[in-house]
């Protein structure tokens, strides 16, 4: 795939672009009231599900212990 910086194209296709990016809407490029091709910026991807909690917890007491005296528990020896 070729790649080409923004700042070598015209200042017509550099503002299209610009455009483009900033409506988040595709530019399609006609030949002969023919499009032949389009360019759409490119979308940021979502966060992932799975791992999107961590290190978002925080453990703020005893987690061994139960948490009131009305409860009582079993230990297995």
């Amino acid at each position: 795939m070729t790649q080409i910086a923004l700042s070598d194209l015209p200042e017509t296709i550099q503002a299209l672009l610009t455009q483009a990016i900033q409506t988040g809407e595709p530019l399609t490029i006609a030949q002969n009231d023919r499009p032949v091709a389009i360019i759409s910026p490119i979308k940021k991807s979502k966060r992932a599900a799975f791992g999107s909690a961590k290190d978002s917890g925080k453990i703020i007491g005893d987690i061994i212990e139960p948490t009131s005296n009305i409860v009582t528990w079993d230990v297995l020896s």
